[in-house]
């Protein structure tokens, strides 16, 4: 980033804001509060549902749409939707039958509601604590293809799934996006709907110029919201393609990693009022 300082941060949620174990620490939620001292803006976007966002607005003291499912739900701090891309019929029942060939879990993801077929699957009892809410279990995901958000692959296999993911970027081509949100969750999105997009879209929401902003994340699928900024921080824990892609790194999500990037990184580059 050279010269105009820093307007907006946006960062990604889970690997990046948050711990492993889903912890908002005092000290992360300090550097968003210095954040808006500094007259920096803030706003979050993530592969969670808007309804698995909720518990972070007021800690965070979000004012500014946030985006949700990698950027197909644009949302505001009261959660009303103000934006939403559906995967669609035949791409969602397409990616369904690639899902069950790879033999891994797959979850639905509506406006409201997470949707599943195994509740023993790997990983439930994980994102019941992430969005605190419980999976709706279903026998058959078909009532449900036309109200798709978001499709996800998940297993403990992470060669299986680095497979299966290979197998659905071919299968569906321009039909969906087909990203990484973890080594084990698998995302389906609607067509050219990724972070970068939806970053773009906030910047033009809150009239702001691409040199001016901040982007903070830790995956494969912030890798195109990092293209879309001025300046980029990537996670110490964060993929070898996130890192490769983002001008710095910082430490992890375990070590506060993202207050030391506000403190280090961001802060210094603030201009004085």
């Amino acid at each position: 980033m050279t010269g105009g300082g820093v307007a907006l941060v946006i960062s990604d949620v889970d690997g990046t804001l948050v711990t492993s174990d889903k912890v908002l620490t005092a000290r992360t939620r300090a550097a968003v509060a210095s954040l808006a001292q500094h007259g920096i803006a803030f706003t979050i976007i993530s592969s969670r549902p808007p309804f698995g966002m909720r518990m972070l607005i007021e800690p965070l003291a979000l004012r500014l749409p946030f985006a949700a499912f990698n950027g197909g739900v644009l949302a505001t701090p009261d959660l009303a939707i103000l934006e939403r891309r559906h995967i669609g019929r035949d791409a969602c029942r397409r990616a369904l039958a690639d899902l069950g060939f790879c033999e891994v879990d797959v979850w639905l993801f509506t406006e409201d509601r997470w949707i599943l077929r195994n509740p023993e699957g790997a990983y439930v009892p994980l994102e019941m604590r992430t969005v605190q809410t419980p999976p709706v279990v279903v026998e058959s995901f078909e009532p449900y293809v036309d109200q798709a958000l978001k499709l996800v692959g998940v297993s403990a296999d992470f060669d299986r799934l680095a497979r299966c993911e290979a197998r659905v970027q071919a299968a569906l081509k321009d039909q969906a996006t087909v990203s990484r949100s973890q080594s084990y969750y698998l995302d389906i999105m609607p067509p050219k709907v990724d972070k970068g997009v939806a970053v773009a879209e906030l910047m033009r929401r809150c009239a702001v110029d691409p040199a001016a902003v901040v982007t903070i994340g830790d995956m494969d699928n912030d890798v195109p919201m990092f293209r879309r900024s001025g300046f980029s921080i990537a996670m110490g824990n964060g993929s070898a393609a996130a890192k490769g892609a983002a001008q710095v790194v910082t430490r992890s999500n375990n070590e506060d990693g993202f207050a030391e990037a506000v403190e280090r990184l961001i802060l210094p580059r603030a201009v004085p009022g």
